[in-house]
């Protein structure tokens, strides 16, 4: 027999995921809408350019989520903290963030300003395509300064359940950001066509309109927590940062880890040539938007569980990760299936060649079938294991199958197998199936259940 108190807290449980994950979905929803039509926009101009976004992106990819590490780790502090109201010691920890961000910030760009054509160099071989991501990554280094406040603005937001305006924020952003793509990269209302270089162009503007409305949303709000004053956002003391650190560094070279890993990955793909960068750029993208609903679920678990464990409700926080571990299985599957049926009418949008569209057409198959083991192992990483601080063990299950599974099979079917981007993408998705199952078991051992507040 159900009692009625059991029903109000699930009650309660779905109502928080939704007021949490709802904007976190909008926000993916929106910010892979832009990738879409990026790739839409570009895709149009053909291959080569196409790939040069792809690899350009994937280096400012590496960028956010070194900053994605460090952010996520310090926000399992945040969300435990806001459980028991802190609001100094989240301001404090908001300041820690920035810092490192503004270090992380400061350390791409001199990378990108010295030896761009050398990175791009390192994950393809086509003079071409190197020349026109060069020219795109030189102009959006002038964002990651910017681009790193913002990120970790977002996260807290997310922490402390005041999500909505920073989301709607980014929805105004990202419009700029499409508008300014159609102008620049085609040349309408009497702008030049800059292709390539307009899109660039587009994404700065967007990453700084939405740094300067952040600020002023959150300065000019009545009481919001991440209202801070500069001596309290860098009054930290040894006892506060030693704490820290040691939860977000394993999270931090965890991103890492991965981030270096999966380019590498990038490298193999290369190798095949610029339509197999293309077929996987378009892949992820796609496959980024129809698991956006479980994005926004695995950010929603980490604030939830993060919540009852500063509180010391371990066995509520235990029920919760149970209960995001069964919504993810069956919503990963209603996923999966959606974008094997939506996979004809996606390809029409990109002007490929025939054999490209062929390409493509395998890889979203690929990708829908691996979408569920796929997003298991992301829940559980990032939304239950990491809201308890459970971040080394994360950290070396990454670091082995990344680096000593994924990596060596990419390049074994690349190079010695000789297998089409499609075939290789499926057996580099082999460790997501394994180390699932790893992280579950996890789970139930109850290890990861930790009040990091004490």
């Amino acid at each position: 027999m159900v009692h009625f108190e059991q029903i109000d807290e699930r009650k309660g449980f779905y109502k928080l995921l939704a007021s949490i994950a709802i904007p976190i979905v909008m926000q993916h929803l929106i910010n892979i809408g832009l990738n879409m039509i990026d790739t839409v926009m570009i895709g149009r101009l053909g291959e080569s350019p196409l790939a040069a976004v792809g690899i350009a992106n994937r280096l400012f990819f590496v960028f956010a989520v070194s900053c994605f590490g460090f952010y996520s780790g310090a926000s399992v502090f945040v969300a435990q903290y806001w459980g028991i109201k802190d609001i100094k010691s989240i301001q404090k920890l908001l300041g820690i963030q920035v810092s490192v961000g503004l270090i992380l910030s400061t350390f791409f760009f001199i990378l990108f300003t010295l030896i761009p054509q050398q990175v791009m160099n390192l994950f393809i071989d086509d003079p071409l395509v190197i020349e026109m991501g060069v020219n795109y990554i030189s102009i959006i280094r002038f964002s990651f300064l910017v681009t790193a406040i913002s990120f970790a603005i977002s996260f807290n937001s997310r922490s402390i359940h005041r999500i909505k305006v920073p989301t709607m924020i980014n929805v105004i952003a990202i419009a700029i950001n499409t508008f300014l793509n159609f102008v620049l990269i085609y040349g309408m209302f009497g702008m030049p066509a800059l292709g390539v270089t307009g899109a660039a162009y587009a994404t700065l503007i967007a990453r700084i309109f939405e740094f300067f409305i952040l600020l002023i949303y959150i300065y000019q709000s009545k009481d919001h927590p991440l209202a801070a004053k500069f001596k309290d956002l860098f009054s930290w003391n040894k006892a506060l940062i030693k704490k820290v650190l040691v939860t977000s560094l394993p999270v931090f070279f965890n991103e890492i880890i991965w981030v270096v890993g999966t380019s590498v990955y990038f490298v193999a793909y290369g190798m095949i040539g610029p339509e197999a960068v293309a077929v996987v750029q378009v892949t992820f993208t796609i496959s980024d938007f129809f698991q956006s609903l479980i994005f926004g679920m695995g950010g929603a678990c980490a604030v939830m569980l993060g919540n009852e464990l500063g509180k010391n409700n371990l066995e509520l926080a235990y029920t919760y990760a149970i209960r995001f571990i069964k919504l993810t299985f069956f919503t990963a599957l209603i996923m999966g299936a959606l974008l094997y049926l939506a996979r004809y009418p996606i390809i029409q949008f990109y002007d490929f060649k025939p054999e490209t569209n062929q390409m493509l057409n395998y890889s979203l198959i690929v990708s829908a079938i691996y979408l569920m083991p796929k997003m298991q192992a992301y829940i559980i990483i990032i939304g239950i294991l990491r809201s308890g601080g459970d971040t080394k063990f994360c950290m070396y299950l990454d670091f082995f199958f990344v680096w000593f599974v994924g990596v060596p099979i990419a390049f074994f079917t690349v190079l010695v197998l000789k297998w089409p981007i499609y075939f290789v993408l499926a057996a580099v998705f082999l460790e997501e199936v394994i180390k699932g199952t790893i992280v579950f078991k996890r789970v139930l051992s109850r290890v990861w259940l930790n009040n990091l507040t004490h």
